[in-house]
C-alpha cells in the first residue's frame, strides 16, 4: 500500500521512519506529474518543495502553528499532507484551487497569490499571539522569486524590530521565479549558497586551535567573539543579520534530516528566524529540469513521458504581442521593455532575445516598474511594460502619481485581462478597467483580435505625452473581426438589419468580447429588434462621437470583462450624461464579487455574461420600451377625440 494513501493529516509523518519519509517524497513527485499532467498547474514549483514541506509539517503543528506560502502556487504538496489527494479536478469548477484556499481546509491560511505579502500576513499574526499571549508559531515560506519584492522587505524592517517575537521564515530559494530570479538579492543568495558557512570553519579550527598550547583557547574565543566580522567574510549572510534576523543555513531543501534540524532550531529560538534552503525547480522530472525557460513553472496538459503538450491551442494573444514587439523593436530603438518576474509569460522572450540590451527584468515589483518606466521616458525612450492585467492593481498609485501626473509615454499592456478563469480570485483581471478610469490623461485601449493588438499596440506607443493601456484575454485569439465602417474612431461592427429611422439597440462592444456581441445582435434580430454593433477601439477617453450616436437610438448596451462598478459602462453613461443624451443605458459586466475558480466559460454562465443571457434581458428592456410608448399614446389620443 502506498504511503501517500496513509497520510490523511500532517500528524500522520511522525511515525515514518527516515526511509519511509524518502519513499513518500518520491510517491508525492510521481503523484504530481502524473495529476498534474491531466488537469495542467505548477508542476515545476511544487516538484521542488516536496522535502521542504514534508519537514515543516513534522516540526509544526499546523492548523495550531500557522504555515503560509508565498506564493501560493508551491503548495500542492501541503494540500497533500493535509488531506486532500483528489487532483482529479485540480483548478476546475467543484474541485481544488491551485492555490490555498481557506473554504478547503482549516491549514490554509492566505490565498490570494499575489507575491510578496506572506511575511506582512506573519507580522500581524505574531503580533496578535503576542497580544494575545498565544505560544502558536508563525512559519513564513517564501520563495520562487517572492523575495525580489519590495513588500517583502518592508515587512522584514518591521520583523527584525521585535528581537524576542517568534516567526520563522523559510526562504525557500530555488534560484527562480518563472525564469532564473535576477536582481541584487539574487547574487547575495548565490554568494550564500556556494560559500562554505563560518561555523563549518570555526569547528574545523576548534580542535586544532584549543590543542595549541597556551595560546590556543584564548585565540579561539577571540575568533569566536568576532564572528560578525567572520560571517561576513566567510559567508556573507551579514545582510539578514544586520537587520537583526537570526540566520541558519544555507541548508539542502532535500534533505529532510537537515531541514528538521534547522526549523528545530529556529523553532526554539525565541525571536525571527531565517531558515535559508536550497531547493531545485522541477526535480525529480527530467523534462521540467532540461526546460531552462521556466522548469515546468506552469504547464498545460502535457504527456507525462516527455511532457510535451498534449495539444496545441493555436495563436494566443500573448504571442501576437510578443511578435509585434519584436518588429517594432526593429523600427524603433527608442523602444525598451519591462517586465516584472515574468518574461516568458507576458510574451517579451522574443524581443528580450533579439534586443537583449532593452528589456529590463526587475523581479517581482510592479510598483518600481512603473516608477522606474516613468524614469526611462523622461530620458528619452518609451517603455513598454507588460504584466498581468491582475497584478497592475499593486502599482496604481505609480501609475497616477509616477507616470501619469508626469505625463510620461508609458505603454501597459495588460495580458490575461478579464475573466481567466482557472486560477481564481486573486488571477481574474476584472479590476483595471475601473481602477484606470480615473487617471487623468490615461488612454486606454481593448483590442477584439490580432489585427487590433497589432494595430493599437502601434497607436499606443506614438503617444509621448501620456500614459497608455493595450489590454487583452487570455489563451487562444479568435478569427478577426471584421469592421464595417467607422463612426468617429470607433469601429462598427453591424448595422441594423432593418432601415429603421431610429434603431432599437446600441451595443457597445468592449475588447474580446466582440463575437459574443455579434451573437446577440444576431439574437435580437430575430425577435424584430434591430441594432448597431461597435466597438470603441480606445475605451479611455470615450469618444466624442459616442453621444451623437446614442442619441440615434432608443437604448444603449455595453458589455465588458470588466467589473460593472466604474467600468467602461459607467464612463459611457457618465458621458451621456454630460452632453446631455437622455437614452436608457444598460451595462453588461461582471459583478463586484470574487469569483471561485473554474473555467472562462463556467463562470462566464455563472455570472450571466453570455449572449443569450444578455439578449433575454435587452428584449425585455425594449419590450417596456415599447410598452410605455404604447401607454403613453393610449392616454393621448382620447384627448384629441
Amino acid at each position: 500500500m502506498p504511503l501517500l494513501t496513509r497520510i490523511r493529516g500532517p500528524r500522520d509523518l511522525d511515525r515514518l521512519s527516515p526511509e519511509q519519509l524518502d519513499q513518500l517524497a518520491a510517491e508525492i513527485r510521481t503523484f504530481l506529474v502524473d495529476a498534474v499532467s491531466k488537469t495542467g498547474g505548477h508542476l515545476g514549483p511544487n516538484l521542488g518543495v516536496v522535502e521542504l514541506t514534508i519537514a515543516l509539517h513534522r516540526v509544526f503543528e499546523s492548523p495550531k502553528d500557522r504555515v503560509l506560502w508565498d506564493t501560493g502556487h508551491q503548495s500542492y504538496v501541503h494540500k497533500l499532507l493535509t488531506g486532500r489527494q483528489d487532483f482529479s479536478r485540480l483548478k476546475m469548477k467543484g474541485g481544488l484551487s491551485g492555490y490555498p484556499a481557506r473554504a478547503e481546509s482549516e491549514h490554509d491560511v492566505i490565498e490570494n497569490s499575489h507575491a510578496s505579502t506572506v511575511l506582512g500576513w506573519a507580522d500581524g499574526l505574531a503580533k496578535a499571539n503576542e497580544v494575545l499571549k498565544k505560544d502558536d508559531h508563525v512559519v513564513a515560506v517564501i520563495g520562487d522569486g517572492a523575495l525580489t519584492g519590495g513588500m517583502a522587505w518592508e515587512a522584514l524592517n518591521n520583523i527584525a524590530a521585535a528581537k524576542d517575537r517568534p516567526l520563522v521564515i523559510v526562504v525557500n530559494d530555488n534560484e527562480r521565479s518563472y525564469a532564473p530570479t535576477i536582481g541584487g538579492l539574487a547574487n547575495h543568495l548565490a554568494t550564500l549558497r556556494t560559500t562554505d558557512g563560518y561555523e563549518r570553519f570555526l569547528a574545523k579550527g576548534k580542535d586544532l586551535l584549543e590543542r595549541t598550547p597556551v595560546v590556543g583557547r584564548p585565540l579561539y574565543e577571540t575568533l569566536h567573539g568576532a564572528k560578525k566580522g567572520l560571517k561576513d567574510f566567510i559567508a556573507p549572510q551579514g545582510m539578514f543579520e544586520d537587520l537583526g534576523l537570526k540566520y541558519v543555513g544555507p541548508i539542502d531543501g532535500h534533505d529532510i534530516e537537515a531541514l528538521e534540524s534547522a526549523l528545530q532550531r529556529a523553532k526554539r529560538f525565541g525571536g525571527p528566524v531565517i531558515v535559508h534552503c536550497l531547493t531545485e525547480k522541477g526535480r525529480g522530472y527530467q523534462p521540467a529540469l532540461a526546460d531552462e525557460a521556466d522548469r515546468f513553472h506552469a504547464v498545460g496538459k502535457i504527456h507525462p513521458d516527455t511532457g510535451l503538450p498534449v495539444s496545441s491551442s493555436g495563436l494566443d494573444w500573448t504571442s501576437v504581442f510578443g511578435e509585434e514587439m519584436v518588429k517594432l523593436g526593429k523600427e524603433r530603438e527608442d523602444i525598451v521593455a519591462i517586465t516584472a518576474a515574468m518574461l516568458q509569460p507576458v510574451g517579451l522572450d522574443k524581443f528580450a532575445k533579439a534586443f537583449p540590451e532593452r528589456v529590463y527584468d526587475v523581479g517581482i515589483a510592479e510598483q518600481h516598474a512603473a516608477v522606474s518606466a516613468a524614469g526611462l521616458a523622461t530620458g528619452g525612450l518609451h517603455p513598454v511594460f507588460a504584466v498581468y492585467a491582475t497584478f497592475l492593481n499593486r502599482a496604481f498609485d505609480q501609475v497616477l502619481m509616477d507616470v501619469a501626473l508626469h505625463k510620461c509615454g508609458v505603454t501597459f499592456v495588460l495580458d490575461r485581462a478579464g475573466v481567466t478563469g482557472t486560477d481564481g480570485a486573486s488571477h481574474n483581471g476584472m479590476w483595471d478597467m475601473s481602477l484606470l478610469q480615473v487617471v487623468p490623461g490615461l488612454r486606454m485601449a481593448a483590442p477584439r483580435d490580432a489585427d487590433q493588438v497589432r494595430a493599437q499596440l502601434r497607436e499606443a506607443v506614438q503617444v509621448e505625452d501620456a500614459p497608455t493601456v493595450v489590454r487583452f484575454s487570455k489563451g487562444a485569439v479568435g478569427p478577426a473581426v471584421q469592421a464595417v465602417g467607422r463612426v468617429g474612431g470607433m469601429d462598427v461592427l453591424r448595422e441594423p438589419s432593418t432601415a429603421a429611422v431610429r434603431p432599437d439597440v446600441l451595443l457597445v462592444s468592449v475588447g474580446a468580447l466582440a463575437p459574443m456581441c455579434l451573437e446577440i445582435a444576431d439574437l435580437l434580430d430575430a425577435q424584430g429588434i434591430s441594432t448597431t454593433v461597435i466597438d470603441p477601439r480606445w475605451v479611455k477617453p470615450v469618444d466624442e462621437a459616442m453621444a451623437p450616436l446614442a442619441e440615434k437610438h432608443r437604448v444603449v448596451v455595453t458589455v465588458e470583462d470588466n467589473s460593472r462598478v466604474g467600468g467602461v459602462g459607467s464612463a459611457i453613461s457618465q458621458a451621456l450624461r454630460d452632453a446631455g443624451v437622455d437614452v436608457p443605458l444598460r451595462d453588461f459586466g461582471i459583478p463586484p464579487r470574487f469569483l471561485d475558480h473554474a473555467s472562462r466559460g463556467e463562470v462566464m454562465t455563472e455570472i450571466g455574461l453570455t449572449a443569450p443571457d444578455i439578449a433575454r434581458q435587452v428584449t425585455g428592456l425594449v419590450s417596456k420600451l415599447d410598452g410605455r410608448y404604447e401607454e403613453s399614446r393610449a392616454a393621448v389620443e382620447p384627448a384629441r377625440d
